[in-house]
């Protein structure tokens, strides 16, 4: 393949460019791949997934798809870097704020929001760990380096008094199981509500009842 014909994913995530009389039908193209990687992906893995089935998923033919891109692995990894771009920025501290109830509750929201809008993309981020989490290996001292930022707030909440004592990395990893269950287990989620499959869930008492939750145990009063 001739790698000036290729099409990186991110293009997708770069600033609209002028549009021309073309530009509609690529961006739609390119739209229909992402979306068709992000179900393959949650559904079968990296392994498990062809780039036949992408484009079989995206009504191209497999030589129009390798127009777009160079192979399922640059799309992969893509999709990690965008999970792992909104962990970043998306949910990130105020580092400002002295008031660790409301910086935790707009936290759990952000991420529930998540869970219920984006399922695929966790999973595909919950499968790539189950599968040993190679692909992820090149991305975890950074996430090291974003988390003990979140940690250091927390801390500084404790020294002040603010809430109590306790293990700020773990307080997150459990906000993290907790909120990414919805995404993750949402099927799971729907049969102990007694709901169809692909029920839509009203979305708020889960909020209400984690935060409350999550705060009462940071000995926060909500």
């Amino acid at each position: 393949m001739n790698p000036d014909t290729a099409v990186r994913l991110t293009d997708l995530l770069a600033p609209a460019a002028p549009r021309t009389r073309a530009r509609p039908g690529r961006e739609r193209i390119l739209a229909d791949i992402r979306a068709a990687a992000i179900t393959e992906f949650s559904q079968n893995g990296l392994k498990g997934t062809s780039t036949q089935a992408i484009a079989d998923r995206a009504g191209l033919t497999k030589p129009q798809l390798h127009y777009y891109i160079a192979g399922k692995e640059e799309l992969y990894n893509e999709l990690l870097m965008q999970v792992l771009h909104d962990w970043k920025v998306v949910f990130a501290f105020d580092e400002q704020a002295d008031d660790p109830g409301r910086v935790l509750a707009a936290y759990i929201r952000q991420k529930l929001d998540h869970a219920f809008d984006k399922p695929e993309m966790s999973r595909i981020f919950t499968r790539e760990v189950l599968d040993g989490g190679r692909n992820l290996e090149r991305f975890w001292p950074a996430s090291r380096q974003w988390t003990q930022q979140k940690i250091d707030i927390i801390d500084g909440w404790i020294a002040r008094g603010r809430m109590r004592p306790l293990d700020a990395g773990l307080l997150l990893q459990h906000i993290w199981a907790m909120t990414q269950y919805h995404a993750d287990y949402a099927l799971q989620a729907r049969a102990m509500d007694g709901l169809p499959g692909n029920a839509g869930v009203d979305r708020e008492p889960v909020a209400r009842e984690l935060i409350a939750f999550v705060l009462a145990g940071c000995g926060i009063t909500p």
